[in-house]
């Protein structure tokens, strides 16, 4: 039974979010909830990181650095040239101080939903997948086999859709955060050892 509090965010997500960016929030709270179910992790704490992943993209990029400082959330320099990657930090900030949300795990997960970081939990996982694989994601390559795998083996998921990411963001000579870069490497190694064990 879905709890009050998920309700209560899925409300306040409606009125602060737009329309588009609202659906995709819904989305992911759901198929996090989805893949909870499969590798045995909190549904309520995926419900509540789902909901709350994007709650910090409401601000303009000069915003997000000005907010940053304000508030002593820490920017690599990547970060500080595009404010844009902070979102998930600022997220985890509003999520704690506005909507109360105390459990680590959740704020983490929150935090690093763009980036992935070595080691992840698997509630951390959960939301980065959950954010690629949504239902109203716009068709990118290889989506329909990340969905399957996402259900199957989960770092061999993580591992292709961070290959998957680096790669585009390298032909749109787009901006990489070094922790996108390390979880990539990580996960390469993480997931080559197991095949051979």
């Amino acid at each position: 039974m879905i709890s009050r509090q998920v309700e209560e965010l899925q409300e306040a997500m409606e009125g602060t979010l737009g329309k588009g960016r609202f659906h995709h929030t819904v989305g992911v709270a759901y198929t996090a909830a989805a893949l909870a179910m499969v590798y045995e992790v909190d549904i309520e704490n995926a419900l509540i990181a789902g909901m709350l992943h994007d709650c910090g993209k409401l601000m303009s990029s000069q915003e997000m650095g000005s907010f940053c400082a304000e508030h002593s959330i820490e920017m690599n320099e990547i970060e500080k040239k595009n404010p844009g990657l902070l979102h998930g930090k600022i997220g985890a900030y509003i999520a704690k101080e506005k909507y109360g949300v105390k459990n680590e795990d959740v704020l983490n997960a929150i935090t690093y939903h763009t980036t992935g970081r070595p080691a992840m939990s698997a509630l951390e996982k959960i939301v980065f997948i959950a954010d690629y694989i949504e239902p109203n994601r716009e068709e990118i390559p290889d989506l329909a086999q990340i969905r399957k795998l996402s259900f199957e083996k989960i770092d061999k998921c993580l591992r292709k859709i961070l290959k998957n990411t680096l790669s585009y963001l390298n032909t749109k000579n787009l901006a990489i955060d070094p922790m996108t870069q390390k979880t990539y490497e990580y996960y390469k190694k993480r997931v080559k050892k197991e095949e051979i064990e």
